[in-house]
Parts: C-alpha cells; structure tokens; sequence
C-alpha cells in the first residue's frame, strides 16, 4: 500500500481544533460571570470527558450493535484483519449492528482503542469486493486520526447547544445589575458558539469522507469498488423503511452514507454527495490504471 499523508485533511483538522478552542475560550469567559451556568458546564464537561474515553462502546451501543467473534462472523474478520495489516494499523473491535439500512462506520479515540461497525443490511447487500471497500474506507477514517478529532468537537458542540437549551433555567432570579439581561447574553453567546462549532464540524466532516475514500483506495487498490460501493448502498437506501432511517440518523456523521432528510439535511449535510465521491474514485481509477 502506498499510504500518502493527506496534509489537507490535517491542516483541516488542526484549524478546525483551534478555532473551535477560540470560540470555547470565549464560550467559557462569558459563562464565568455566571456560577449557575458554570458549574453546569463543567459537570457536563466531566460527563463529555468520560464519554470520550467510552466513545468507542457508547457508539456501539447506540447502534444496537455487538462485538462478534470470528466464529460468528468469520469472512468479516479476515477481511478486516488483512486490511488492517496492509493500512498497517492494529486491528480494531469487529461489530455488526442488526438493521436493515445498509451502512457502516468506525469509532474510537485513539488507533488502538478503536472499532468498525457494519450493519446486516450492508453485509447481505454488497458483495466481496464493495465490502472491502466499504471497510478500507472506515480503517482510513482510523488510519487518519479524524474519528478522534470529531468526536472531541461534537462534544464540545454539545455543550454550547445544553446551555442554549436549559440556560433559562439560570434566569428565574437577579442577575448583576438587577435584571435577567447577562444570562440572556450568555445564552445568545452559547447560540453564536454553537452555529459556528456546528458549520465547522460539517465542513471538516464532508472533506475528512473525501480524504478516507482516497485513503480506502490507497489499501485496496481498487478504487472502483468503493464507487460501486457507495451507489449501491446509496440507492438501498431507499428501499429502507423509514422507521429505520430514524432510529440511525444521529450517527449521520459516522456513517458511510449519511440518511437524506430533505433541502436541510442536505444542506448541513455531514457527507458530500455521493455523486462528487464516486466522480473522484472514478479518477483515481484512472489513475491507477496509467500507473
């Protein structure tokens, strides 16, 4: 495997995580004035940390999915042990997810505290050839570091969005200057930090599934099967009944495919579309084939 260090998606990362680390300074600044809001913060930061550190198995769990052993799922674990080997990474926790929509995603902190996920509904619809595309793509996501990065700044996002939500809770009593003023101000401030940190997370996500579907090529060599991949799980998705599209659209940022929700969801869409994905594998197919 020829592995090339995509600068693009660090330098992504890396100014992402600054600008969200501006706006947390000036988030934190504002709710100082105010011990309520504060404290509350912190206590949902202590619980954001103990999230971090479980992200792995909360994401699992989430899904509904379990780790399965090598007896159960013995062709998905040689697939993943050898594609591991060849994105020359340790092998990550094997687990599947019993629901139709056909889909995956990797979790974890860290290159050895991680795990990728597939769902039944992905295993019975694509064959030999798309699956392995399917998972290189998730081990590059691994192999990138950017699970980590996304999971620290939804966390943080989340916060600005608890204090939006339940700041006015704050407000029943005086605040300094004898009125209810500073804690409306910190609640707006929350707002401002929270629809920032939220367009930054989904700029960085739709180019970090652009950068883990070169990566996926780079492991198997064959970018075309990752196209093949995608178009089909794509349009699987709509023979999916949509009872099940809810029950798995909050993990949108993880998955493979992201669940369609109209202009909106497109709008503030996780994923870049499917269509610009496959035009850019189907380049690298060329690519590859001159070389």
């Amino acid at each position: 495997m020829e592995w090339k260090t995509d600068w693009g998606l660090r330098g992504r990362m890396v100014l992402t995580g600054f600008l969200l680390f501006a706006l947390y300074i000036v988030f934190i600044a504002v709710l100082s004035e105010f011990a309520g809001l504060f404290w509350m913060v912190v206590v949902m930061g202590l619980f954001s940390v103990g999230q971090f550190f479980f992200s792995d198995k909360l994401a699992l769990y989430s899904m509904g999915a379990k780790e399965v052993s090598e007896q159960e799922y013995p062709e998905l674990h040689r697939k993943i042990t050898r594609l591991s080997q060849q994105a020359d990474l340790p092998k990550p926790t094997v687990a599947v997810a019993d629901s139709r929509v056909p889909n995956a995603f990797a979790t974890g902190r860290s290159q050895k505290k991680s795990a990728v996920c597939v769902t039944t509904g992905l295993l019975r619809t694509l064959d030999d050839d798309e699956l392995e595309g399917v998972l290189a793509h998730e081990l590059a996501h691994i192999k990138n570091r950017d699970v980590m990065v996304m999971t620290i700044a939804s966390f943080l996002s989340t916060l600005a969005f608890i204090v939006v939500r339940w700041g006015w809770l704050f407000g029943g009593g005086e605040g300094r200057g004898g009125n209810q003023a500073p804690v409306l101000v910190a609640i707006l401030v929350s707002l401002v930090v929270w629809v920032i940190s939220f367009l930054l997370i989904r700029l960085l996500s739709r180019y970090r599934e652009f950068a883990a579907d070169r990566g996926g090529a780079a492991i198997t060599g064959k970018p075309g099967a990752l196209a093949s991949a995608l178009m089909t799980i794509d349009s699987g998705m709509e023979r999916v009944p949509k009872e099940d599209l809810r029950d798995t659209a909050e993990m949108n940022a993880f998955f493979v495919i992201p669940i369609k929700s109209g202009f909106v969801g497109k709008l503030f869409s996780t994923h870049p579309s499917t269509e610009k994905r496959v035009e850019r594998l189907q380049e690298l197919e060329r690519q590859f084939e001159t070389a």
